[in-house]
């Protein structure tokens, strides 16, 4: 898996030009937005927003392209052929695709590297041949988007915790992205002010394997990154840990009381990597 802009992604409305170089600050890559967070009469606005602020000097520096996603709308929409039209006069080359369904619509961003967010019911059947696609990088799953394409109401239940549905649809594209050598980007948080429900959420993202997590609002990336970014004493005892299974050859061998094996060694490998790629606050 190569694809990795850091663990909190912030989705940016396209039309508001003046949260872009914020959003892009505070988080690891930014999403400008041009599908749900833009309404249907101001897309041409939001298109004309990304295009204003490329090559200035103003008060809109230009994004960094590799640390920029555009999400772009649903293939088969005429506003797909216009997010295509503006894209081509940008240097971003990372495209998150709005409710992909099919491998096929996949060819339509030849050129660009996709996240495919499966966010229907045929997207998620169909993750692990969109995972395939050459040009996807990354899968995301989306959690409300795929509740309204069921009929439903609410993808989670009065505790807070998803429906079976939801959970069964998030290890879908988590085992499909994984199963096809591509990051998977977990669903956003929607409920803002529980800071500490993110938290419980983000830990289990990294448990499980996501290489990162969305975020709809600044406040959440904090958390989010918290979440990602083993403790001192876990990274001491990672690196003990694949220390003494240097020392030991191979095979089977007992540190700290416990058995080891390949997989608790791949854990702590994990665990390094997740260490090393962290951001120093002075860098952010």
């Amino acid at each position: 898996m190569t694809f990795l802009m850091g663990p909190a992604l912030l989705f940016c409305p396209a039309d508001r030009p003046e949260r872009f170089h914020k959003a892009a600050q505070r988080a690891d890559a930014v999403i400008l937005d041009l599908e749900d967070a833009v309404a249907p009469a101001d897309k041409k606005r939001a298109r004309g927003a990304i295009l204003a602020q490329l090559g200035t000097t103003g008060e809109i520096p230009e994004l960094e392209p590799s640390c920029t996603i555009v999400r772009v709308n649903p293939v088969g929409t005429e506003d797909f052929e216009r997010d295509l039209h503006c894209l081509a006069h940008t240097p971003y080359r990372t495209v998150m695709l709005a409710k992909a369904e099919d491998p096929a619509q996949l060819a339509r961003l030849e050129g660009y590297n996709v996240i495919a967010l499966c966010e229907t019911a045929a997207g998620i059947l169909n993750a692990p041949a969109i995972a395939a696609a050459p040009n996807v990088v990354a899968l995301m799953w989306g959690a409300e988007d795929l509740l309204a394409s069921l009929g439903g109401t609410s993808s989670r239940q009065a505790s807070g915790v998803y429906r079976d549905v939801a959970l069964h649809s998030r290890s879908t594209v988590l085992l499909a992205a994984s199963a096809n050598g591509k990051e998977a980007i977990d669903s956003v948080y929607v409920d803002i002010p529980d800071l500490a429900g993110l938290a419980l959420e983000a830990s289990d993202a990294v448990a499980s394997g996501f290489g990162s997590k969305a975020c709809i609002h600044p406040t959440q990336v904090a958390v989010v990154r918290a979440a990602y970014a083993p403790s001192e004493a876990e990274v001491t005892a990672a690196a003990a840990l694949l220390d003494a299974a240097r020392s030991a050859g191979s095979g089977v061998f007992q540190h700290g009381g416990k058995m080891v094996d390949g997989p608790v060694l791949k854990h702590a490998e994990a665990t390094l990597r997740r260490a090393a790629a962290q951001v120093p606050p002075a860098e952010q």
